[in-house]
């Protein structure tokens, strides 16, 4: 009977391909539910509406409207089942059609008694759920498959992968000259000196907004692409909501200035009798009912043979894995966190900021742990929740905070980390009382171990990260008073050799940010160098970089003007914190200032490197260069764009939009700085 059936296949296979039709190819499958087995849901009539959804995506899937696209639903109350499907926006409507009744053959085979099941085919994306999904941005879950070599030649492959996607991004969002979504978009460019093309395209499900769809596709190609497809010679990006894949000479998709996904009509032959074009006709309806006849076929031998792997557990192939699912292993459960915290009480707060507050607590082995509880209200949704475990579970030094676990159930979304005893640094910096008792010998230490936590994070770990809210309340001081880098909710993931980036999203700390980032959106590793620049000025001062006493109006412009003021004076050591007395190295806290003015300049270009910095504070046979303009006193210099002179968000950077009258490196005194 195997036998009977395998040749029964490869001969409708063959038919099938002498007959030039396209047969859909699977891609990735993802069964994220638990079964029915365990559900409350009545079992076997959620299995008949199913059923019954299915049939009616495959009989809908021949009349579209043009789209491509279809969301229906069957039966009521808890048995109720959503489903959709979107096919290619280049393929016919008769391939559509075969892809949704191969989908839905396929994902009742690899998903059976689920309640939820998405389906990525070649030509379709196929999706059911017993919530709905509809209207939704949804990129969880999501899958990735790469192409199986890398390609060669490197040099450009940034540039031209990322300008082709972002510039289709473009085209699918709004269509030229009007403001009506598209939604999908195709093309190619030359890649290294013509020799090769690359191909590309991108699309979205239309039940989403624009800025949805935007989000979705801006999100897979500057995030996902970087890190999981460089350097292959392509791939796949995988979401409910949207999808990207490129190919390099490879031109999967049909070039055409519309979609073909618009409903076929049928061909008027012409002939010279009416013999002939009935004759053609017929000929025709025997090859049609054929193919259908095959692909029926097809389809019982293939469920046959998925119900075979389904008994031995079929398991899909891992590189189509969600890269998330070793995050699995750091699920809390939600009752065993209000335990450790006595269900969130205020006896056990330890703090609060703008993503929420965090808890101290007690797991059940007594370990003492850190429950970072997010806000409803909080702008960290979901992608940066996400985001922030998957970044902060992969790192491991020092002088960072260690993750241990994540907990995401109804409205509660939950970050557990090693407890921390000394709170953070602003409340030792910023409280007079603590910052009379932390010696310049801590402050130091502080110093040091920050920058080599940051450098860690740009240079040393197997991930290029830009952190872009480098703070004073984000650096954790441990029992010892060692830093610990915390929150990574706003990280940027680079690959090994990017520098830089551009952004649409400017997120951070006023009066940390670096000129370039807040007006241009411009993202490097610079970035952070600059927030480092003003956190080290603000332990050498003691004051905020925006909120200093400005009293006798001695600080006006805020720290980094004053500090810049002070150095071009040559009285930099009427920056350091009066707190200290007399018990510091004079050389090494100047010494400390002169880097800090350093990595503050308005240049990104100009400013040091962490490992530079790294290098600059634990050597002192080496000669530091002399800063140039700086970002906070050379305001006029900046393209202020959308700011203006008394816009108080330049106030906030610490910007100054007048220039100082010694801004000149001539006039520069440096005499406060000795040598040790």
């Amino acid at each position: 009977m195997a036998y009977t059936q395998l040749m029964l296949l490869i001969s409708c296979t063959l038919f099938l391909l002498m007959s030039g039709s396209i047969t859909a190819q699977a891609v990735a499958y993802s069964c994220t539910y638990l079964s029915l087995d365990n559900q409350t849901t009545n079992s076997s009539k959620y299995l008949a509406n199913l059923n019954l959804l299915l049939l009616s995506l495959s009989s809908n899937s021949n009349a579209t409207s043009g789209t491509g696209f279809y969301n229906t639903t069957t039966g009521n109350g808890s048995d109720k089942v959503y489903g959709q499907f979107l096919c290619r926006g280049d393929i016919t409507v008769k391939d559509c059609q075969t892809c949704v009744e191969t989908a839905g053959t396929g994902i009742k085979s690899v998903c059976p008694n689920m309640t939820a099941a998405v389906a990525w085919y070649d030509n379709c994306m196929l999706r059911y759920s017993n919530e709905s999904f509809f209207s939704i941005l949804e990129q969880e879950p999501f899958r990735y498959a790469p192409a199986p070599n890398n390609l060669t030649k490197l040099d450009q492959y940034n540039t031209t992968v990322g300008n082709l996607l972002h510039r289709l991004v473009n085209q699918s969002v709004y269509v030229a000259s009007t403001t009506t979504p598209k939604y999908y978009a195709s093309g190619q460019v030359s890649y290294y000196s013509g020799f090769d093309n690359l191909y590309g395209l991108v699309q979205c499900n239309p039940d989403i907004t624009p800025t949805e769809c935007n989000s979705c596709l801006i999100g897979s190609v500057n995030l996902d692409i970087p890190r999981l497809l460089y350097p292959k010679q392509g791939g796949r990006i995988l979401k409910p909501s949207c999808n990207v894949r490129y190919e390099f000479n490879s031109p999967f998709y049909q070039p055409s200035t519309t979609p073909a996904i618009a409903p076929s009509t049928n061909t008027t032959v012409t002939a010279t009798g009416n013999n002939g074009g009935n004759r053609r006709k017929s000929i025709t309806i025997i090859v049609l009912v054929i193919i259908n006849v095959a692909t029926f076929i097809i389809i019982v031998i293939i469920s046959n043979f998925y119900r075979r792997l389904q008994k031995r557990k079929l398991k899909l192939d891992e590189d189509y894995h969600n890269d998330m699912t070793w995050v699995d292993s750091l699920l809390f459960n939600l009752e065993t966190i209000k335990a450790a915290t006595d269900n969130f009480s205020d006896e056990n707060k330890l703090g609060q900021g703008g993503f929420g507050t965090v808890y101290k607590g007690i797991l059940l082995d007594g370990q003492t742990v850190a429950v970072k509880r997010l806000s409803k209200t909080s702008e960290q949704g979901e992608i940066e929740f996400k985001n922030e475990v998957k970044l902060a579970a992969k790192l491991q030094h020092r002088n960072l905070v260690r993750i241990l676990g994540f907990c995401i159930k109804e409205e509660e979304k939950l970050l557990i980390y090693e407890f921390v005893p000394n709170k953070s640094l602003d409340h030792f910096i910023f409280d007079p009382i603590q910052r009379s008792q932390l010696v310049w010998e801590e402050r130091f230490k502080i110093i040091e171990g920050i920058a080599r936590g940051l450098l860690y994070l740009h240079e040393d770990s197997r991930l290029k990260i830009i952190h872009r809210d480098l703070k004073a309340g984000n650096i954790l001081l441990d029992e010892e008073m060692n830093p610990k880098i915390a929150d990574f909710g706003m990280a940027r993931l680079f690959v090994v050799d990017q520098s830089r980036a551009n952004t649409n999203r400017i997120v951070g700390t006023y009066g940390y940010m670096a000129p370039e980032y807040i007006l241009q959106g411009q993202v490097s590793v610079k970035t952070d160098v600059f927030s480092f620049g003003v956190l080290l000025l603000e332990i050498v001062s003691g004051q905020r970089s925006s909120n200093l006493d400005q009293s006798d109006g001695s600080m006006e412009g805020g720290l980094l003007s004053y500090a810049w003021k002070k150095w071009t004076d040559g009285t930099a050591s009427e920056l350091i914190d009066p707190t200290l007395g007399e018990n510091y190295d004079r050389s090494e806290v100047i010494r400390c200032i002169h880097i800090g003015i350093l990595c503050v300049q308005e240049s990104a270009s100009n400013r040091p490197s962490m490992a530079t910095v790294v290098n600059m504070l634990n050597s002192y046979s080496a000669s530091l260069p002399l800063p140039s303009s700086a970002a906070f006193v050379m305001g006029s210099s900046i393209h202020l764009g959308e700011f203006s002179t008394d816009d108080s968000r330049v106030t906030k950077l610490g910007l100054s939009t007048r220039k100082s009258e010694k801004n000149s490196i001539n006039k520069m005194s440096i005499t406060d700085l000795s040598g040790r």
